[in-house]
C-alpha cells in the first residue's frame, strides 16, 4: 500500500512538470518547440506524399499567386491578438487539386491553402478570414490540446515507468500521417471563428478586410449549388446552426467594423494560380 502511494505521489509530482498552462490558460502537455517540430514532420511527410499533397512549388510560374499569399499572411500575422505571430513560422503552401475546397494549419504555423477552395471563394476578405480561422487553431494550439486529452496519461505513465523512450516521436509521426483524423470541437471552432473576426479586423492600409469574411465563407458554402454534399473543410470542422450568430455577436462587441472586400484583387490571385 505505501508503495502504491508513493507511486501515486511521484506520478502526481510529474504531472506538475509534463503538464502546463499555455497563454490562454489551457492544459497541453506538448511544449510550443515541440509543437514547431510536429508541424516540421507532418511537412516533411507531406513532401514525400506528392499524390495526395501535390504542392505548388515557389517558382516563376507561381510567384504572382504566392505573393498574394504572402501579403495577406503578412497582414493578420501582426496582430496584437496573435499569441505567437513572431515564434511560429506562419509559411503558407498551395495544394493543386480543384476538387478539394479545404485549408489546414498544422501546429507551429504552416498553412496550406487548396487550389479548390481558392478558386471557391468571391473576394479576399473570405480568404483572409478562412486563413485568419486556421491561423487561430495554431496560435491557440487546439491540435495538440486535442493530443493532451488522447495521448497524455499514457505518455506521462510512459515516460515515469521508462516503457517507451520513443513514444513522442510516435505521436509525431501519428500527426504528420493523420491530422485529419482529428476533429476540432464547436468550442475549438468558436474561439477560431471569433480570433479570424479579430485577426482580420487588425489588418489595416492596404489590406483592410472586412471583418466578417469568415462569415461569408460560411455563407456561400450554404447556399452554392455546386456544394450539396459538406466539402473537405466541414468534415474536420465542425459546424452549426449558431455559428454565423457567434461570428456577428464577435463584430458587434468590436464595434461593427467595417472593410473590404478586394474582389478585383482576389480575382487576379485566382487568375494567377499556374
Amino acid at each position: 500500500m505505501k508503495t502504491k502511494i508513493l507511486f501515486l505521489s511521484v506520478l502526481i509530482g510529474l504531472s506538475s512538470l509534463f503538464y502546463s498552462c499555455d497563454e490562454d490558460g489551457g492544459i497541453n502537455i506538448f511544449t510550443v518547440e515541440q509543437d514547431i517540430e510536429f508541424g516540421e514532420e507532418f511537412h516533411n511527410q507531406l513532401l514525400a506524399n506528392p499524390t495526395e499533397y501535390p504542392l505548388i512549388a515557389r517558382n516563376t510560374a507561381s510567384a504572382t499567386a504566392y505573393q498574394h499569399l504572402d501579403r495577406i499572411r503578412n497582414a493578420l500575422k501582426t496582430s496584437p491578438n496573435l499569441n505567437y505571430g513572431s515564434t511560429f513560422s506562419w509559411d503558407v503552401y498551395i495544394i493543386n487539386d480543384d476538387n478539394v475546397i479545404n485549408a489546414f494549419c498544422v501546429p507551429g504555423g504552416k498553412m496550406y491553402f487548396y487550389t479548390g477552395l481558392i478558386k471557391f471563394l468571391e473576394n479576399e476578405a473570405q480568404f483572409a478570414g478562412v486563413m485568419a480561422h486556421e491561423m487561430a487553431h495554431a496560435d491557440k494550439r487546439h491540435t495538440t490540446k486535442i493530443m493532451t486529452k488522447e495521448y497524455g496519461f499514457s505518455m506521462l505513465l510512459s515516460a515515469l515507468l521508462g516503457d517507451d523512450p520513443g513514444m513522442l516521436a510516435g505521436i509525431a509521426a501519428d500527426l504528420a500521417q493523420g491530422l485529419g483524423t482529428l476533429y476540432f470541437s464547436r468550442d475549438n471552432e468558436y474561439e477560431a471563428d471569433e480570433f479570424s473576426v479579430k485577426y482580420t479586423n487588425d489588418a489595416s492600409g492596404d489590406n483592410n478586410f472586412d471583418p466578417k469574411g469568415i462569415s461569408g465563407f460560411f455563407e456561400k458554402i450554404g447556399t452554392d449549388p455546386e456544394t450539396t454534399s459538406a466539402p473537405e473543410f466541414l468534415s474536420t470542422h465542425p459546424s452549426d446552426e449558431h455559428r454565423l450568430d457567434n461570428i456577428t455577436e464577435v463584430w458587434t462587441a468590436l464595434g461593427s467594423p467595417t472593410g473590404e472586400l478586394y474582389a478585383t484583387r482576389y480575382a487576379e490571385f485566382q487568375n494567377s494560380l499556374p
